[in-house]
């Protein structure tokens, strides 16, 4: 046993080891300037002035959650609609769902601005038709059409994981007892597959609140995210390291409370299957 610690540890020391250098040294860097000035002396200066930095830290959560609630309802019926269809197609299926993941996510997001600008493919077949051209480009919409399609797959995974381990003999059994397929969707499937919907939701609701490629290519100069404020501070230089790091350190403590709701969530539906 001695030996296998002693082994365990040897192979378990290069992941603490990359653990410590690029996660906790850091967020130890970013909770000492979040806490000193430019001179390196604790102040509190940089918390006072987020409230300037108010409506961002708002724009950024509404816009996590609609393309959140976006993301699930497309992505709950096509896992489910996955799950009925032969092994073979639910494969391809998945594969086209995946595949949008092998590239690049800047090449992914900018691909947008072609589809959406004035003289984009969208607005050249309107014209077709005489119609347009329509403002979609640098707009509240473009930004979030950009968050659920960069994150759409993040939500269909793990709900179709989950689905795919329900018991078919639940639904039997629902189907016996006179359910019919909306009741078994409201108190069967549903139910047993809220863990993966909380882990999808988990998945695309934290880089979406933290995003900004997104809203900088899509949304233009026009809307200005906690993630754009952060990355346009850095930018400026070592005086504004320290308000951009305070920004940074509120905006992880707001991801580690959601994501600790979320498994709060998803702990107690656990355990209720179980029992």
């Amino acid at each position: 046993m001695k030996r296998k610690s002693l082994g365990s540890r040897i192979v378990a020391a290069p992941y603490i080891v990359w653990s410590a250098i690029f996660i906790v040294v850091p967020l130890i860097i970013m909770i000492y300037y979040s806490f000193t000035d430019a001179t390196g002396v604790f102040s509190l200066a940089n918390i006072a002035q987020l409230g300037k930095y108010k409506k961002a830290f708002l724009l950024s959560i509404l816009y996590a959650i609609i393309a959140t609630l976006v993301t699930f309802i497309i992505a709950y019926p096509l896992a489910y609609f996955m799950t009925k269809l032969k092994v073979s197609s639910q494969k391809m299926i998945l594969m086209i769902v995946i595949f949008p993941m092998w590239m690049n996510f800047l090449i992914r997001t900018y691909s947008w601005i072609s589809i959406l600008a004035n003289t984009g493919l969208i607005n050249k077949f309107l014209a077709v038709f005489g119609i347009g051209p329509l403002k979609l480009i640098n707009t509240p919409g473009a930004i979030i059409l950009g968050m659920v399609y960069d994150f759409l797959p993040y939500m269909v995974l793990p709900i179709y994981t989950v689905m795919t381990k329900i018991d078919r003999s639940l639904l039997e059994a629902a189907e016996d007892l006179g359910s019919s397929a909306l009741d078994k969707l409201r108190k069967v499937i549903f139910p047993l597959s809220l863990p993966g919907v909380v882990s999808g939701v988990t998945m695309v609701f934290v880089p979406s609140v933290s995003t900004f490629y997104i809203s900088q290519k899509l949304g233009g100069n026009k809307t200005m995210l906690i993630g754009d404020a952060i990355e346009y501070l850095f930018n400026l230089g070592p005086d504004h390291y320290n308000v951009a790091s305070a920004l940074s350190l509120v905006l992880m403590a707001l991801i580690l409370i959601c994501m600790a709701v979320m498994n709060r969530f998803s702990g107690e539906d656990e355990e209720g299957v179980i029992i």
